[in-house]
């Protein structure tokens, strides 16, 4: 599902996770050394943009200036301690109050910027983490402030505000930013969740499933934390998205679903005013699954409007509120996509940096942290760019998230048209198994392949993130067997299909995903609609998929371990790749080899722990949740 470019303009950020700076600035005789900041859009978009007019100088816009993060090595070894058995760190989580004092900027850097801008009539909020400034004032003021010139410009189709001229500052004031995103609004994500595209006729009585909770908790091995009173009472799961829904659907769905759930458990946060229903499905999902497997737990939704200013303040609203002991997030851009934009100038490199800092800060509070890996398999950038190298999404890419992939469950079908479909064992989740029937359907040309082939599991390497140390030294991490089936061009824009071979090499980078549970729709779960802004209005049951199901389950998952353990387990890697490299791992790395077990490439290799299919492979999480707390 595409995220479409929401017009107008962001409103400023309230709450209980804000201060107010407004210190008077001071004048100097003396003209300040000036010095250029980074903005979310680069000078390609800028440069070859047509400017028509410039924006009412009266227009009032909110923008983001990012911090930068102080002792980030030493962060990295802090955030690694709080989950090492034996550190004087372990469990020992920072608050918000903490993490500012050691790895923020300090307050005078800050509120040198807010005194620079309050000299111009900009209003500035900073988030309680010292990280993030949220500022508003006219298209005037920041025209003054930064030395620009903001004007309505169209790119590609999309209308949008932006500025040609690099935002600038005093060097005392710029020194310490890390970005400014908001200036203009130009922008692209997508959510990872995968529908049925064709619907199967069956001349046989078995067909696609429709799974409820109930068979969940089953097969993954739930229910012996249920048996010992784990309900997620005393939790929090959060969820960031960039779409609205009806709280009233997930209400619905629990009680349909026969789950008693603790009442008004819902909070929406409206996060820079929030956002539409485009992805409202994505959002329901979300709150429906993880709130099914932790049925006492509250949840807390941040929904954020679709610009990169507001899924920045979506993840700094929960992360600074700190209620919410687990997160997470299906809305992502590939690697590719990222690159693509960085190399064309279109986005600042420091982009991925922005949210890898509220990352990072997650982690050491405690906070479990969860992404969809895609939905496209090991070719994510047939997504957003249409173009077919491997590559993966980010942020499931940060190694300060649990990547959550896919799986598909047993199941099979003989198709009205004779084609036989079986899965006969729990495999990696990669649409090649229906090829026959997708071929018996005229969908084998390079516009049905687009559509219908490139469908599975994300996963593969990471070029913007290096091998994180826990995963280094882990049978199976850096290299790979794959199954070569397709055939790309020179600069990836075409492919053809061939017969399949299996291949075997080595690779770099974070290495995704981590885990892996059932995500594909021809197995999938249910969830209940009704129409945006009207619950209740043509309410009905759906058969549903992609990771972004993943991710929210083990959101649940992780409350439900949290309830039972009395403790908050806090950042999963570092602690489930010990777990997997023990005798009794509590995860089934699912490393069969073959084109019976790929995510489009990807497979598995006999003897490793991981491979870039399924990570770990499917958790047994009561065992993972004894795991967690024997230490």
């Amino acid at each position: 599902m595409n995220f479409k470019f929401k017009k107008g303009l962001l409103s400023v950020v309230v709450g209980g996770t804000l201060i107010l700076g407004s210190l008077p600035i001071t004048a100097s005789a003396k003209e300040p050394t000036t010095q250029v900041i980074p903005q979310g859009t680069g000078s390609a978009v800028l440069d070859q943009a047509n400017y028509f007019d410039d924006v009412d100088p009266s227009t009032k816009v909110t923008v983001d200036i990012v911090m930068k993060v102080q002792n980030q090595a030493e962060l990295q070894r802090y955030i690694n301690s709080t989950v090492t058995p034996g550190s004087r760190n372990y469990h020992k989580y920072l608050n918000v109050s903490q993490f500012k004092a050691k790895y923020a900027p300090n307050p005078s850097e800050v509120n040198r910027v807010t005194r620079y801008l309050k000299s111009f009539g900009i209003q500035s909020q900073v988030y309680k983490d010292n990280l993030v400034i949220t500022a508003t004032g006219t298209v005037a003021q920041f025209n003054k402030a930064f030395s620009i010139e903001l004007k309505h410009a169209k790119f590609h189709g999309k209308s949008f505000r932006a500025t040609k001229k690099s935002p600038r500052a005093p060097k005392d004031v710029a020194q310490n930013i890390l970005a400014i995103l908001g200036l203009s609004d130009y922008s692209s994500f997508t959510t990872n969740i995968a529908k049925r595209p064709v619907d199967i006729k069956e001349s046989a009585e078995q067909g696609p499933l429709n799974l409820d909770p109930s068979d969940l908790i089953e097969h993954y091995h739930l229910q012996p934390l249920y048996d010992k009173g784990a309900t997620g009472k005393g939790q929090t799961i959060g969820i960031v998205t960039l779409a609205d829904f009806n709280p009233e659907d997930a209400y619905s769905f629990w009680k349909q679903e026969g789950i008693e759930t603790k009442p008004h458990r819902i909070k929406v946060n409206e996060v820079d005013g929030g956002s539409g229903y485009d992805g409202y499905d994505e959002t329901t999902l979300d709150v429906e699954q993880s709130g099914a497997l932790a049925p006492d737990a509250n949840i807390n939704v941040y929904v954020g409007p679709n610009t990169d200013p507001g899924f920045v303040d979506a993840f700094a609203q929960a992360i600074n509120e700190n209620k919410a002991q687990q997160l997470s997030v299906s809305w992502g851009l590939s690697e590719p996509t990222i690159d693509y934009y960085v190399d064309q100038q279109m986005e600042s490199p420091e982009y991925a940096e922005v949210f890898n800092e509220l990352f990072m800060q997650a982690a050491a509070q405690g906070i479990s942290m969860f992404a969809a890996a895609g939905d496209a398999g090991a070719y994510d950038a047939t997504r957003s760019l249409g173009t077919y190298q491997l590559s993966v999404d980010n942020p499931a890419d940060s190694p300060y998230i649990t990547a959550a992939g896919g799986t598909t469950l047993p199941w099979e079908v003989t198709t009205s048209s004779g084609v036989k479909v079986q899965v006969n064992h729990e495999r990696a989740w990669g649409w090649d198994y229906l090829y026959p029937f997708f071929d018996s359907l005229g969908l084998n040309t390079p516009s049905g392949w687009l559509a219908n082939y490139f469908v599975g599991g994300g996963g593969g390497f990471s070029t913007q993130f290096d091998t994180p140390d826990y995963q280094k030294g882990v049978r199976g991490v850096n290299t790979y067997t794959g199954v070569k089936q397709w055939q790309a061009n020179a600069d990836f824009s075409s492919v053809e299909k061939i017969e399949p071979e299996i291949v075997k090499g080595k690779g770099s980078g974070r290495n995704l995903p981590d885990l892996s549970m059932n995500a594909d729709p021809y197995s999938g779960y249910k969830i209940y609609t009704s129409d945006p802004g009207n619950p209740g209005s043509n309410g009905e049951m759906s058969a549903i998929g992609g990771t972004s199901i993943v991710a929210p389950q083990l959101s649940g998952i992780s409350a439900l371990i949290n309830s039972d353990n009395h403790n908050r387990v806090g950042f999963w890697n570092p602690q489930i790749y010990r777990f997997a490299q023990e005798k009794d791992s509590p995860f089934d790395p699912l490393n069969a080899t073959g084109s019976a077990n790929d995510n489009l490439f990807y497979t598995g290799t006999k003897g490793t722990i991981y491979n870039q299919a399924t990570g770990l492979g499917i958790p047994d999480v009561a065992a993972l949740a004894k795991k967690f707390a024997r230490y």
